[in-house]
């Protein structure tokens, strides 16, 4: 009847480790599964950052494109796009620049004084600059994952405001 017993308790014993085996085996392919999709993740949303911040930037360059809208210059202690326009008789102009870790956007009258820290937030970002000549303007972008996004746009209105 011993020996009975002891059969079983093997079986048992055998039936649990195989069970740990698969658990095992399980729990890796999750963590391996999960790890992938991060990365997939962050890659994603490196990608639709990149392209947001294009198709904002072109966006916002074809909205404000008129004789003297679109220049280029500076603004908070680096370069800014700066897009003009009348309203009511009045100069305003629209300044996107990086301060702060970010792609920051600012609206207000021309003459007015304003300091970086009193624009938007658009997008988390390290650099800008801008440059504007012969028709051509050129902008990169360096969002947070660091790889430079360049932009070159030709101006319908012709030279734009100055560089």
């Amino acid at each position: 009847m011993s020996v009975k017993r002891r059969g079983y308790h093997l079986e048992g014993l055998m039936a649990l480790l195989l069970f740990g085996v698969f658990a095992v085996c399980l729990l890796i392919v999750l963590l391996t599964g999960a790890d992938s999709y991060q990365r997939l993740t962050r890659r994603d949303r490196a990608s639709d950052n990149r392209r947001v911040c294009v198709q904002y930037l072109t966006t916002r360059v074809r909205q404000a494109d008129a004789a003297g809208g679109v220049s280029a210059g500076e603004f908070g202690g680096g370069d800014a796009l700066l897009l003009t326009q009348d309203i009511g008789g009045t100069q305003y102009v629209t300044r996107i620049y990086v301060s702060g870790g970010y792609l920051m956007e600012l609206f207000s009258a021309a003459d007015s004084e304003m300091s970086p820290e009193d624009g938007e937030k658009l997008m988390a970002a390290q650099a800008l600059s801008a440059s504007l000549s012969e028709g051509l303007l050129e902008l990169s972008v360096t969002p947070e994952d660091g790889r430079p996004v360049e932009l070159t746009l030709s101006l319908r209105s012709g030279e734009g405001g100055g560089t």
